[in-house]
């Protein structure tokens, strides 16, 4: 089994109120095998297909350049070749921290008319953490990096980066995982 631990990073506005609907920009992956060795990762910009035009604040929470996307492709080219890196025939388990991806996930495969069963097979690492350290309630990656003492490396907000250092608290906490 393929572990795939994922971050995205999608279309947002500072005004929490914008009715306008939040587009993935970016899917961030690390592949890592059962013994927590990495495989491979996957980075790709997705040029949305409803707000082509970033935000300022977007730009600046997630340091996407209006350029990356522009150069991107659409989301169904971007999501087909993330899902033969996955290998989708192959045993694997989506990993994020939270529902959200997933979630966003579903909502940008619906807004193209493309087929969601590949989303199944998902475990949000946000609240087996939470569990499996006795927490109250949910905690963010940093604190969760924090608790592990381990670094925030790169840039937080990239789907990229997110994803690496999910996998660095995924890879401590290995065989506690509900998998």
């Amino acid at each position: 089994m393929n572990y795939i631990i994922l971050d995205l990073e999608a279309t947002c506005w500072e005004d929490k109120s914008t009715r306008m609907q939040n587009e993935i920009i970016e899917i961030g992956a690390v592949k890592l095998d059962e013994q927590g060795h990495q495989i491979d990762e996957f980075c790709e910009f997705i040029k949305p297909k409803l707000n082509q035009q970033l935000s300022e604040f977007c730009k600046k929470l997630t340091t996407i350049t209006q350029t990356d996307i522009d150069r991107a492709d659409t989301y169904d080219v971007v999501v087909e070749a993330f899902k033969d890196w996955i290998d989708i025939d192959e045993p694997y388990l989506l990993c994020s921290w939270g529902v959200y991806d997933k979630k966003q996930f579903e909502k940008d495969c619906n807004l193209y008319g493309l087929d969601t069963d590949w989303l199944y097979y998902h475990i949000s690492l946000k609240h087996q953490y939470a569990d499996i350290k006795g927490l109250e309630r949910p905690i963010g990656m940093g604190g969760a990096l924090r608790k592990e003492g381990l670094k925030l490396e790169g840039t937080h907000h990239r789907g990229i980066d997110d994803a690496r250092n999910i996998a660095k608290i995924f890879k401590a906490n290995l065989t506690e995982w509900e998998v």
